[in-house]
């Protein structure tokens, strides 16, 4: 895909982004040092190994700019309460909610924890994900949140798995004992501090939320963040308009993630400031709930992204899933949701060997999806089982 930035508004011409076939590709160790013709690569480069696709499409490794991959437990009995209409605090009471994630953290050895962190992200490769940040959050006390970090530093180490943006989420709700004013005064004077001594996690995440951390909250954390050298994130906007997306705006953080009910003004105030919105459909998926606003970003040339969400209410790791419900139940152009998950995703979330990702450009990591037949669409048509024949990740082919 041509150019640098992030691909916005609608695009007419596919040509800018999508080559013909015919191509071949140079790699040298895990960087892509050439694309040209096929005879031409061949008549220069005699002395290569040559992997024959055989007319199958190509497209670039995945980036999933959201999830939560670390955590134990199993909330699936939660849907039939939804179902009967209970509250989120009725099935707190009956032992559902985010306590039921806690506390099977909290308690899981490190190498459970490392085992369920593994298997995800082998999944994710599967489906075609090359790169995906992963946040902390489901420790809720400054010792779990850091076993968090530890591990998932650990497990991002493992070779022929994708590559890990580790996040911290410390911020994500008010553990059951306390209260989130008691919680909040907790994370500024123990828990950061405490994280950044530890110098694991690259960026800082709130979920800023009306009844979780207020916008004052949110900022008094993200600006502490950021003195601590800590990118910025955010979780904003999931039920209500809570006023987050004019938070993003004046602290231009990184990206503004599920952005559902952002209004206008602010989007284009997050825009103008450098603010990606991260849209995560497949929580209203999981939900019942309608989707964000896909069409109205287009429309304004407004920058944005999908990732997956991963977390226990939502568990899919399938970003082709992903794309499907934005290309088969919004009608977004499959180069355009493509984006959203490739390009767009990795300015978000930089590739620790500080190369080029989600592009498949010379001088760029060699990151690549193999689709299972000769058209690149095919990455988002097939829900429920994986389109790629194979991934080439960092180099290293992996079939599937």
């Amino acid at each position: 895909m041509a150019g640098d930035g992030p691909i916005i508004g609608n695009v007419t011409d596919e040509s800018a982004y999508v080559s013909e076939a015919g191509l071949a590709i140079l790699i040298d160790g895990f960087v892509i040092e050439k694309i040209g013709p096929t005879e031409e690569l061949l008549s220069e480069y005699s002395q290569v190994e040559i992997l024959d696709l055989e007319g199958k499409a190509v497209i670039p490794g995945l980036v999933d700019s959201h999830t939560h991959l670390l955590w134990s437990g199993d909330r699936s009995r939660e849907v039939s309460w939804k179902q009967q209409g209970l509250s989120y605090r009725e099935i707190s009471q009956r032992g559902g909610g985010i306590a039921a994630t806690v506390i099977p953290t909290r308690t899981a050895s490190d190498s459970e924890l490392a085992h369920l962190g593994i298997e995800r992200m082998r999944e994710s490769l599967r489906n075609g994900t090359t790169h995906l940040e992963a946040k902390s959050g489901y420790g809720l006390d400054t010792e779990s949140e850091l076993r968090l970090l530890s591990i998932a530093e650990g497990i991002s180490a493992i070779e022929r798995l994708p590559s890990l943006d580790l996040t911290w989420l410390g911020a994500h709700a008010a553990p059951m004992d306390n209260s989130i004013d008691s919680y909040f005064e907790e994370i500024l004077s123990e828990q950061l501090p405490a994280v950044l001594e530890q110098g694991i996690a690259r960026s800082a995440d709130v979920f800023c939320e009306p009844g979780w951390f207020s916008v004052e909250q949110s900022e008094e954390i993200l600006k502490a963040s950021r003195v601590g050298g800590l990118d910025l994130r955010i979780h904003i906007d999931e039920f209500v308009d809570g006023g987050g997306g004019a938070l993003a705006a004046d602290l231009k953080v990184s990206t503004a993630d599920h952005a559902h009910y952002t209004n206008d003004d602010d989007r284009a105030a997050m825009h103008a400031s450098g603010v990606n919105a991260g849209f995560l459909p497949g929580t209203p998926y999981s939900m019942g709930e309608e989707y964000p606003p896909f069409s109205k970003c287009i429309e304004n040339e407004w920058a944005w992204t999908i990732a997956s969400d991963f977390n226990p209410n939502c568990r899919t790791l399938s970003l082709p899933f992903i794309g499907s419900i934005l290309v088969q139940r919004n009608e977004i152009p499959p180069i355009i949701a493509l984006a959203a998950c490739t390009r767009n995703s990795a300015l978000t979330t930089p590739h620790p060997s500080g190369l080029v990702h989600g592009q498949i450009k010379e001088g760029g990591i060699a990151n690549l999806n193999i689709l299972d037949g000769p058209w690149w669409q095919s990455w988002c048509l097939q829900p429920g089982h994986s389109p790629f024949a194979a991934t080439m990740l960092e180099g290293e082919m992996i079939f599937h």
